[in-house]
């Protein structure tokens, strides 16, 4: 196979990540064209610097889905040790939690990009936390938090939204 120039390179990652189920890593794109992961890394950035909506998750990149779909952000309260209940609650009630975000003092607005879609993310996603011992951003402010979550439609976001309330997830004003 003949080596592919630099912009040829962008443009096939760009295809390879459109036409992915799930999040490619940053190694294994490496791997397939027979560079570095940093500039995998690079190539990443350039393409979003041309406005391609590429997330980076901790599993690998994902090009942000948002035709068709219904966005919402929910404020949320729980202890660290709800996370995983709170992440199965959305998938559960056919959601995704496209991210975290938090309010914090000194830097503003602090997001964490999630893409959990199923319960194996969830899982996926609760093991990395405890193998790096992190602790969730929402720590930061007393466990209030905001998620951006992602339906296929309407009734499917009243579902997560209810199913959140349920288990006692939604925050309300005192």
């Amino acid at each position: 196979m003949q080596a592919l120039s630099a912009a040829e390179r962008r443009a096939a990652v760009a295809r390879l990540l459109e036409a992915a189920q799930g999040p490619v890593s940053a190694s294994a794109l490496a791997a397939k064209f027979s560079v570095s992961r940093q500039i995998i890394v690079g190539d990443v950035a350039l393409l979003r610097a041309a406005g391609a909506d590429i997330s980076a998750t901790p599993r690998g990149y994902l090009v942000n889905r948002k035709r068709g779909m219904v966005e919402r952000t929910v404020a949320c309260v729980h202890a660290p040790e709800d996370m995983e209940r709170e992440l199965n609650a959305i998938v559960d009630a056919g959601g995704e939690a496209v991210d975290v975000v938090v309010e914090h003092p000194v830097y503003g607005q602090l997001t964490g990009a999630l893409h959990v879609r199923s319960r194996s993310d969830v899982a996926q996603f609760i093991r990395r936390v405890a193998e790096n011992r992190a602790k969730p951003l929402s720590n930061l402010t007393g466990g209030v938090h905001l998620h951006t979550i992602r339906t296929p439609d309407e009734a499917a976001c009243r579902r997560v939204i209810q199913a959140l309330e349920r288990e006692g997830f939604l925050f309300h004003m005192p």
